[in-house]
């Protein structure tokens, strides 16, 4: 075994490697080169053992290395919460300014296919009817798992490049390249992956593989839930279609993973992370902090954690799969000190827009962080605990170099794709979308459990609708909520762990007088529904910017969001466009290579083969 960790997922491809397709210039064959090692297992008929089978998936997860940094660059850089600094790379720079030509390093759709070609294989030829001695499938795990990945995949190509040609057979034949495959729009593609993973879902939607420890990497973090894909695909399909359905099925898929990620009615709440002002203190100098702040660097597997899905990277750029995000965002001697990228002035515009609401010492009463305080401690702290600057001397001249740091990307080698309070944003975007604005707020302002929901949700609305509210199931014995004389007295009793996602950031939410519905008590709960709706929405919208920045997903918020607008391209480019503050969008319009008002703006291009 290789000495770094992770080398034994490209060690694996690398034994198992066998025929792929021939280059051409015709349909798909751009995408499958004979020297990328593309299928594994090409020449046998049959993965039939466990030394073939977990060879082959190891196969996949290593072709999936080559699309870690992208997943995250083009989510964050074409948003507006980032910005690029004078020393990044020009394949950066064109990310952020829409200029992505056919040689750009992170424009290169063969990587897609070559994870796509390798599930597609594995999914042919797995032996899924083989049993062990306890007549359980052997396999199907796997299978599951791969299925998944696939789905996954598929839905970042479409939602990069518009539409896509799309195969699910693999392609081991030169003639099998230059066949004409269909395109695929986003509408497309979840509609298929949707009716390809429901089957798997009641089964194996929380069982994995096993693979134990990788080189100090729990492999429990390299799989996709098949729940939460499932959940993407129709809070996409939803976002695309208007499809109401859609949106109630997403909420569902989410809700399952959730309350099934320990286990069968398990527990897996939105913990009590967060950071505010010390209660009754006036100085504004004083934190405090509950639960794990620096959790995004926690990569140690238990039942609370908050990582999901990560991809894999290698420890030294030497092996090939180097995930570069760390220099790029973060000041080391390996980057010399200077970053490729910053936050935006958007970003610290929105983030110093909260009210951050205080608690009195009695608890019985609140009052706001003033404006003007230094180091980004006005309005949410969310951005001040993981973003600071500072200062080096250079070891041979001696000038000082200024710095960055981004906890986020300060020291993990490996890309967390998924994570808890993901999860539970998706969810409330999709709740509130399928006409329970209400119930969304709540996840939101004080967290959720069934008392929660008895006493701020079913009261509103009708037996129908109660019916289908009550799938949810978040029993207060096991969520229980963080209330405000627990952050009072500094401790908890009992079950204590569900708390409002805006109060990880901005303070006293259930208090906060500045983050209330805006119900009108003259209208009935149907006639106002849909400006909650609405205004919800714009909630969840600036909560994920708040508490998902440089985690690679703004990009794709906007994009559902505008698309559920009148005019989803000015409204996505309103937003682009303001990325250095409102008051410099002219100039930001300019800059910008593409007019964002048109929507087949929105995705990448490649040879004039892929893309709208």
């Amino acid at each position: 075994m290789k000495k770094h960790s992770n080398n034994i997922l490209r060690n694996a491809c690398r034994l198992c490697c066998g025929l792929a397709a021939a280059l051409t210039m015709t349909a798909c064959a751009d995408f499958f080169e004979q020297e990328s090692e593309h299928v594994i297992f090409a020449d046998d008929s049959h993965l039939s053992n466990a030394t073939d089978t977990i060879y082959s998936v190891t196969g996949v997860l290593s072709k999936l290395q080559a699309l870690a940094d992208r997943t995250i660059l083009l989510g964050e850089l074409r948003g507006d919460l980032t910005d690029i600094t004078a020393d990044a790379a020009s394949d950066l720079r064109d990310i952020a300014n829409f200029n992505i030509g056919d040689d750009n390093k992170y424009n290169v759709p063969r990587d897609y296919y070559a994870v796509i070609n390798n599930c597609n294989y594995f999914i042919a030829n797995a032996d899924t009817a083989m049993k062990n001695n306890r007549n359980e499938y052997i396999f199907m795990k796997e299978y599951a798992a791969i299925k998944a990945i696939r789905a996954w995949t598929y839905l970042q190509m479409v939602l990069n490049y518009g539409a896509v040609p799309f195969v699910t057979t693999p392609i081991l034949t030169k003639q099998e390249s230059e066949a004409e495959y269909p395109s695929y729009d986003l509408q497309a593609v979840c509609q298929y992956f949707i009716s390809d993973l429901q089957p798997l879902a009641e089964r194996y939607g929380n069982e994995y593989p096993g693979y134990g420890t990788i080189r100090n990497t729990d492999s429990r973090f390299f799989w996709f839930p098949i729940n939460i894909v499932l959940g993407d695909l129709n809070l996409w399909l939803g976002s695309a279609t208007a499809n109401n359905a859609a949106y109630r099925e997403a909420a569902l898929r989410y809700y399952k993973y959730i309350s099934e990620r320990n286990g069968q009615n398990s527990t897996y709440s939105t913990s009590l992370s967060l950071m505010t002002w010390t209660p009754g203190n006036s100085t504004w100098m004083a934190l405090t902090g509950w639960g794990n702040l620096n959790f995004f660097n926690d990569e140690n597997y238990s039942s609370d954690s908050e990582l999901i899905t990560m991809i894999a990277g290698d420890s030294i750029r030497a092996e090939g799969n180097y995930s570069e995000l760390r220099n790029i965002f973060t000041s080391r001697e390996e980057n010399n000190y200077r970053v490729s990228v910053t936050p935006s002035q958007g970003l610290i515009n929105l983030s110093e827009s909260q009210m951050h609401c205080c608690v009195s010492k009695s608890g019985q009463s609140v009052y706001y962080a003033p404006e003007g305080l230094s180091l980004h401690r006005t309005g949410d702290l969310r951005l001040f605990n993981v973003y600071r600057t500072g200062y080096t001397n250079d070891p041979i001249t001696g000038n000082r170099i200024e710095t960055q740091t981004i906890d986020k990307y300060s020291s993990v080698r490996n890309v967390h794709i998924y994570r808890r309070q993901m999860v539970y944003l998706r969810m409330a975007e999709a709740l509130n979308l399928a006409g329970y604005p209400r119930m969304a707020y709540q996840i939101l302002s004080q967290g959720i459990n069934n008392t929660v929901l008895s006493e701020e949700v079913y009261p509103y609305y009708s037996e129908s609708d109660s019916v289908y509210i009550s799938q949810f199931d978040f029993p207060a014995s096991r969520y229980g909520i963080f209330e405000v004389e627990n952050l009072v007295n500094n401790r908890t009793t009992g079950v204590i762990n569900t708390l409002g996602i805006h109060t990880r950031g901005s303070g006293w939410t259930p208090m906060n007088e500045f983050y209330q519905l805006p119900i009108d008590t003259l209208q009935t709960e149907a006639a106002q529904t849909p400006r909650l709706q609405a205004f919800v929405d714009s909630l969840i919208l600036n909560e994920g910017a708040l508490e998902m920045a440089f985690e690679g997903t703004r990009y794709y918020d906007l994009m559902r969001y505008a698309m559920r607008q009148s005019n989803p391209g000015q409204t996505l480019a309103s937003y682009v466009y303001a990325r250095r503050g409102k008051q410099n969008s002219d100039a930001m319009r300019s800059e910008i290579a593409k007019d964002l008002t048109d929507q087949r703006n929105w995705y990448l291009q490649w040879n004039g083969k892929i893309g709208n």
